[in-house]
């Protein structure tokens, strides 16, 4: 009679472990060849590795080398409890004292977890990479947002207030030389703000925030309610004589003073923000602290700067991330840029955080990946690992495949991004992606106007949808709170996370509609971007991979003669009518481009069959979609898609649970 089990006898299942997800080996010959490395085929994310390949000079290891080390510590096990006290831990609000009054000093709390993955973020240099101009022989923003993306997942939403807070550096960068323009002090303001934001010393490092979203408007910024008036001298006076002149950190408050209501602000906790305001000329952008020096003996209190925070959010997911209603009453503030040109200049911000939302996503997308990966190789499925189901091969092979195509997508825009911030000739040029960016920097630009909405909505929603598929490779255990272990086995908690992305910065319909609007205008390339800038670049791509992918390069083209089709002669009405789907075509082709020039880049044998399923998946006669082959060998190839498995024998390191 077989013996039952219990509690503490009988099966337990293995735990996973995961790989980190980039890992730079020295190559077994580098004695010989001083310097040479090997990342490709010793990472776990194998679609990582290649975009650090392709966009990154093969002669310089130092960026690898800080998001290898960035990879291990999102898995050391101290820095995964923080990520678990964050997750488990949620803001609170404590709105007034122990008698009723009012708490205008601390009333928002949030967990030891949540500010520690901060403040690791930060002094790790995020963001102080993008902005390090010693920074010249690389793009700064691929290792920037690569290293976000090794982080983003155990950093547990930090990544939002870390998005927000580049943008607030590249737009403060811009009017870093402002002259005060009747504003006293405000260079001084913008300047040390702006040193703030970019720096990795805990000491002075800040974070902030961005609050656009009212109850009227939504993504509809013309229906914003909050009104800004530039204070009077004798107001201003007033105020200096009584010591309410001056933030928490010393610095003069702005001339404006703001009252409204903002509905919808994430990274309530920053030391500062932007925001949108209407003044007599239209609606403007506001630079303001959060916090005001308290006029009391004690010189170091603060208190909020004309902010009340009327109530947190109950979201779905972004748990650990304080998001709040805030109402404005005397909100002390600097105008930034002219005033009446608020949309033009935070667009500055939002076309950075949708690709924070994109490749965050797509972070989310690369744990789930991982999981799924570890857990095939330990779980027991009918007296055999799940590694070598077959079924199972072929449903994750495909979703591989879905991945690569979106985290390349991505990378694609980051590398637009670095490209136009550092120049062509400085960190492309020396690259394997020389002929895939744009040397020309208005066709560079052009293309990045065009494809920036389509990444962050695309990848997006393909990032929600990968992310469950990975839950459910996990059976029961996938839809399970996994907070112990150091919470890597909690999905739920990821696929909650990245649920908001395709609504951040805008929905989908809002993305179609900002596409839409660069189809349509007649100052962009003539009227027709999709013509002299899209297919220019695609025709440029495909001719380059044709000897390769002469059949998959005939697949794309029939997609991007019906675009073409599909478009012209159209009124911006009927644009706005089939705006998903022209998202859904330029989506197919430029991710198609990519994946064929990356493959041609090595030929990896991988890459290639990885590029074909893609591009007969999107193919648009259903009969092209799949090509008759011997099923075995199919299989074979299935497996070294979702496992990423290298006959290199390199030992990989790894962190267990």
């Amino acid at each position: 009679m077989a013996k039952p089990s219990s509690s503490t006898e009988g099966f337990f299942q293995d735990l996973p472990t995961l790989l980190p997800q980039v890992t730079l080996q020295e190559h077994p010959s580098a004695s010989n060849k001083p310097g040479t490395t090997n990342f490709k085929d010793t990472s776990d994310d194998v679609a990582l590795a290649r975009i650090l390949a392709l966009h990154l000079p093969s002669s310089e290891t130092k960026p690898i080398r800080t998001i290898h080390q960035l990879s291990r510590r999102a898995l050391d096990p101290e820095v995964l409890a923080h990520a678990t006290d964050a997750e488990i831990n949620h803001p609170v609000l404590r709105s007034h004292t122990t008698f009723g009054q009012e708490n205008r000093v601390d009333p928002l709390w949030t967990a030891n977890g949540w500010k520690a993955l901060k403040l690791i973020g930060q002094q790790e240099g995020i963001i102080t990479t993008a902005y390090d101009t010693n920074i010249t022989t690389w793009n700064r923003r691929i290792q920037s947002f690569a290293m976000n993306f090794v982080w983003s997942s155990t950093g547990t939403m930090t990544g939002c207030p870390m998005a927000m807070t580049d943008g607030a550096a590249k737009l403060l960068l811009s009017h870093r030389d402002d002259e005060d323009e009747g504003q006293v002090g405000r260079a001084r303001v913008l300047k040390e703000s702006y040193a703030r934001l970019i720096s990795s010393d805990a000491s002075k490092v800040w974070t902030s925030g961005q609050w656009m979203t009212e109850r009227a408007g939504g993504s509809d910024v013309s229906g914003t309610e909050t009104v800004a008036r530039h204070l009077t001298d004798e107001e201003l006076a007033t105020a200096a004589s009584q010591g309410r002149d001056l933030d928490a950190h010393g610095l003069p408050l702005g001339p404006w003073t703001i009252d409204g209501f903002k509905w919808f602000s994430s990274a309530t906790d920053s030391e500062m923000s932007m925001l949108l305001a209407q003044t007599p000329k239209g609606l403007s952008l506001f630079y303001a602290p959060m916090r005001r020096k308290l006029v009391q003996a004690d010189t170091n209190a603060s208190e909020l700067n004309g902010i009340r925070i009327q109530r947190l959010k109950n979201k779905v997911g972004t748990k650990a991330l304080p998001t709040a209603e805030l109402e404005l009453k005397g909100m002390r503030a600097w105008l930034v840029g002219q005033e009446g040109k608020g949309v033009k200049e935070i667009s500055t911000i939002l076309n950075l955080t949708r690709l924070y939302t994109a490749s965050g996503a797509v972070a989310g997308w690369s744990r789930g990946m991982q999981v799924c990966r570890a857990y095939s190789k330990v779980r027991k499925v009918r007296g055999g690992l799940l590694q070598d189901n077959k079924l199972h091969l072929r449903w994750m092979a495909a979703e591989t495949v879905k991945y690569h195509a979106a985290v390349h997508f991505s990378f694609f825009g980051v590398a637009l991004l670095g490209a136009s911030e550092q120049g062509w000739e400085d960190v492309v040029k020396n690259t394997n992606a020389s002929n895939l960016i744009p040397k020309d920097p208005t066709q560079s630009a052009n293309l990045a106007r065009l494809l920036t909405p389509v990444i962050k909505s695309q990848t997006s929603l393909a990032s929600v949808l990968g992310v469950r598929e990975c839950m459910e490779s996990l059976g029961g255990v996938g839809y399970c709170e996994n907070n112990e272990d150091g919470g890597l086995l909690n999905l739920g908690k990821v696929f909650r996370d990245i649920l908001v992305s395709p609504i951040w910065e805008g929905t989908i319909s809002v993305m179609a509609e900002d596409v839409v609007r660069v189809i349509s205008d007649k100052r962009v390339a003539g009227g027709d971007i999709l013509e002299f800038v899209f297919a220019t670049w695609v025709h440029g791509i495909l001719d380059l991979c044709k000897s390769q992918f002469s059949a998959e390069s005939g697949l794309v083209r029939k997609r991007l003669e019906v675009l073409i089709s599909l478009t012209r002669g159209c009124g911006k009405e009927e644009l706005l009518f089939r705006g998903r789907d022209i998202l859904g075509h330029l989506e197919a082709i430029a991710c198609a481009c990519i994946l064929m020039f990356d493959a041609c880049t090595d030929g990896d044998e991988v890459a290639v069959e990885i590029t074909r399923r893609w591009i007969r998946s999107k193919a648009l006669d259903k009969s092209e979609q799949q090509i008759q082959c011997n099923w075995e060998e199919e299989a074979a190839m299935d497996k070294k898609i979702f496992l990423a498995q290298h006959d290199s024998g390199v030992n990989r390191a790894a962190a267990k649970l």
